[in-house]
């Protein structure tokens, strides 16, 4: 219930309050005050304090923390127009976020996102962009200006690319490292190229040398009939030419059923094939023939030593007393041990995996001789090998030529 009797002080503040507020009005003041503005209109009155009127149309005063219906009005106005503009950020992000679904998951993600702003530029803000794919401007800016370089490297290999397909489709077993060799053979400095370079253009070209997916058995081991000693000890490198040899035996499977067989006589110094023989049998023959066309390419084997496996050919007298009569030691590594002739197991299955390939055997024995002797000569004489710092094994002996071939006896 209002409050009836004021003292004097009390009715003198409520005057002065209202008269040195500016704009305010009876009601306002009558408000803050707790009394009636009839109340407050007679003390004003009484103390000769004229009372104003709001002049239409002006603005309505109001108490601290208390808006007028027009403030209200004007507050509510300018949160829909931030929740619209909030609500069309939102809509075009999302919008910008479904275009650049597609650019992500494909290659380098930082490029998709730089390539991704670059293709919207013109549609919508850079700044906005690259703030939706969290790139930043600078960054972006600095790949745009190297647009033009990554546009001439990529020019240059697709021009490797070709290149290195044209050497690929002559032998697709070669990988980075022989293709490089290839391509470097013979061409000048500028056009010299990097392993490492031509191996990231061929993986992103899908091209690679041949990898074989099984593992294929081709050497049984027999009990020695002999006691020969190991003189290689896993050591299948030589100082020079004709000094140590390795050799083998590898079935080659024919679509009959039946199988040719491969003996072979590989100078550890180079690699080389000096001796093959191939035949429908296992016999000694195979072996013999096979060792002595090595002594006919190097015109003496004296003084040489031959590595093989326990095989029985190996082991018979008639195979010991050609190595004596060649002037050649024998040595042969551990029984069922296939690491101990590893140079000569490690070349039947290339043979096999880059001449088969993915097929299973050779359609007739006139095919698998062809095909074999045509890979065999390629491996002595074209075919880059590692040891050979990337050199056929021919080319590798001719460039030394400070070893020398041991006079015949």
């Amino acid at each position: 219930m209002a409050r009836k009797n004021y003292p004097d002080e009390f009715k003198r503040d409520a005057v002065a309050l209202y008269r040195d507020t500016e704009g305010a009005t009876i009601t306002v003041i009558a408000a803050e005050l707790g009394v009636s503005e009839a109340t407050l209109s007679a003390w004003c009155k009484a103390a000769g304090v004229p009372i104003r009127h709001r002049k239409p149309g002006s603005a309505h005063v109001t108490a601290p923390g208390v808006q007028t219906p027009e403030q209200e009005l004007a507050r509510l106005r300018a949160q829909v127009k931030d929740l619209q503009a909030e609500k069309t950020k939102l809509a075009t992000e999302r919008d910008i976020l479904r275009s650049a679904a597609k650019y992500f998951g494909r290659g380098d993600e930082l490029v998709s996102r730089f390539q991704f702003v670059a293709d919207h530029l013109h549609t919508f803000e850079v700044k906005w962009l690259c703030a939706v794919v969290e790139v930043a401007r600078s960054s972006f800016y600095a790949w745009l200006a190297g647009a033009q370089g990554r546009a001439a490297r990529q020019a240059a290999d697709e021009a490797l690319e070709a290149r290195i397909r044209t050497v690929h489709d002559e032998d697709n077993t070669y990988g980075a490292p022989r293709i490089t060799a290839e391509l470097n053979d013979g061409a000048a400095d500028g056009e010299r190229v990097n392993h490492k370079r031509v191996a990231r253009v061929m993986r992103g070209a899908g091209i690679a040398g041949y990898r074989r997916k099984r593992r294929v058995t081709t050497t049984v081991a027999d009990p020695a009939n002999q006691k020969v000693p190991d003189l290689l000890n896993r050591d299948f490198t030589s100082e020079q030419v004709n000094s140590r040899y390795v050799g083998d035996i590898t079935y080659l499977p024919l679509a009959t059923g039946s199988n040719l067989y491969l003996a072979t006589v590989i100078d550890c110094f180079s690699g080389r094939v000096a001796g093959w023989a191939i035949a429908d049998h296992m016999r000694t023959e195979l072996v013999e023939d096979a060792l002595k066309s090595a002594h006919a390419l190097r015109g003496s084997l004296v003084g040489a030593i031959f590595h093989s496996d326990h095989g029985s050919r190996y082991t018979s007298k008639d195979f010991a007393e050609l190595c004596k009569d060649l002037g050649v030691t024998q040595s042969m590594g551990g029984v069922g041990s296939s690491a101990d002739n590893a140079l000569a197991e490690s070349f039947n299955a290339s043979l096999k995996r880059e001449v088969l390939q993915d097929r299973r055997n050779w359609s007739d024995a006139a095919t698998c001789r062809r095909e074999v002797f045509r890979w065999l000569v390629r491996y002595n004489t074209r075919r880059r090998h590692s040891r050979c710092r990337y050199s056929s094994p021919a080319t590798y002996e001719d460039n030394h030529t400070t070893a020398t071939l041991p006079e015949a006896a």
